[in-house]
C-alpha cells in the first residue's frame, strides 16, 4: 500500500530552516519546564497536590453559579470544569487551599447548601498532599531521564553512537515540542500528559528507527554515493510508510480527541500534536543531526563513507 509515490524531496537540503523553528519551540519547551518545576505552570493536583472533585446533579448547573458559590466560602482558587455528558460538574482545588482546612467533605457541604433543591451523587473524589505531588514530580523526571538513557543505549548499540545522540535530540524535541504546546496554551500538566509524552517518545523512536534502518542499508550498497544524497534517499524510500503509519495513529488519536469526552481531552490533545510532531523530527531533525556529526568526524565526502557497524 503507497499514499505517496517515488519521491525525491530534499528534507535533508531544509535542515537549517527546521534547526531555527525547533530550535525555537525548544527554547519555549524549556521555559515551561522552569515554569513548571517553579510551580508556576497550570498545575495539575497530581503534582502540585490538592482535591479533586467530580459530582453528578439531577438538574443543570451553572458555571457561573458554581463558582460564585465556590468563591463566598473562601475557594477563589478553585478551578471549575464542565463535562458535556450529562449534568457533571468537575472541582479541582490547589494544596493552598487545602492548607485552609478545605477538602472533599468541604465541597460536598458547600454545594449541598449552596443547590438546596439539586440532588448530586459523587462520581470520584480524589485527594493529594503537596509531599506526594513533589514525589511525582521527582520521580516523572527520573523516568523521561532513564528513558532518554535507555534511547541512548540501544540506538548506541543498534547502529552507532551518532545515531543513538540523533535518536536523542530529536526525542527530546518532542519531548519539548509537547511541553511548550500544552504551557503556550495553558493545559493542565498532570500525570496523564506525562503518560502522552512518553508514548510519544516511544513511538517517534520507532519511526526514527525504520528511517536509521533503511540509511543504514543504504550506506552499504552505496559507497561512491554522497552522505547527503544516501540519506535524502533513505528519507524518500520510507516517506510512504512513514505517512501510511502515523496518518493510522493520528485518526485513532483524533477520534479520542473528538469523542473521547471531557476528562481524557487534553490526553488526546497531546497524542493528536504528539504523533504530528514525531513524524516532522524523525525526519527533519534525527537524520540532518547524524549527517551533521558525520560532516564533522570528516566522513561525508564527495566519495562517499564507510558504512555504519550494527
Amino acid at each position: 500500500m503507497q499514499l505517496i509515490k517515488k519521491t525525491a524531496i530534499d528534507f535533508i537540503g531544509k535542515r537549517h530552516i527546521t534547526f531555527i523553528v525547533s530550535g525555537i519551540i525548544a527554547i519555549v519547551g524549556m521555559i515551561g519546564i522552569v515554569q513548571i518545576a517553579r510551580n508556576a505552570a497550570n498545575m495539575g493536583i497530581d503534582f502540585s497536590g490538592g482535591t479533586s472533585v467530580q459530582l453528578n446533579f439531577t438538574q443543570p448547573v451553572s458555571l457561573e453559579k458554581a463558582r460564585d458559590l465556590l468563591a463566598r466560602n473562601n475557594l477563589h482558587e478553585a478551578n471549575l470544569q464542565e463535562i458535556q455528558e450529562g449534568n457533571k460538574l468537575l472541582i479541582k482545588v490547589g494544596k493552598a487551599s487545602l492548607m485552609a482546612g478545605n477538602n472533599a467533605d468541604t465541597i460536598k457541604e458547600i454545594f449541598k447548601k449552596g443547590f438546596p433543591g439539586n440532588d448530586f451523587v459523587v462520581e470520584s473524589s480524589t485527594e493529594i498532599g503537596p509531599s506526594i505531588g513533589d514525589k511525582l514530580k521527582k520521580d516523572t523526571l527520573v523516568a523521561v531521564g532513564v528513558s532518554m538513557l535507555g534511547i541512548v543505549m540501544y540506538i548506541a548499540w543498534r547502529f552507532d553512537f551518532k545515531f543513538g545522540f540523533g535518536a536523542v535530540v530529536s526525542t527530546l524535541h518532542d519531548v519539548l515540542a509537547m511541553i511548550a504546546l500544552f504551557y503556550v496554551l495553558d493545559k493542565e500538566i498532570n500525570l496523564l500528559f506525562i503518560t502522552a509524552v512518553l508514548t510519544i517518545a516511544g513511538y517517534s523512536l520507532t519511526d526514527t528507527v525504520v528511517v536509521f534502518d533503511r540509511i543504514r542499508e543504504n550506506l552499504n550498497r552505496n559507497l561512491s554515493g554522497s552522505m547527503e544524497s544516501i540519506f535524502n534517499a533513505s528519507i524518500n524510500e520510507v516517506l510512504s510508510r512513514t505517512v501510511i503509519t502515523s496518518l493510522t495513529t493520528f485518526l485513532a488519536a483524533l477520534s479520542l480527541f473528538l469523542f473521547g469526552g471531557e476528562v481524557i481531552h487534553d490526553f488526546a490533545l497531546a497524542l493528536v500534536s504528539g504523533v504530528v510532531i514525531a513524524t516532522y523530527s524523525s525526519i527533519f531533525i534525527a537524520s540532518p543531526i547524524v549527517l551533521e556529526l558525520e560532516r564533522r568526524s570528516g566522513r561525508a565526502t564527495s566519495q562517499g563513507a564507510a558504512p555504519a557497524t550494527p
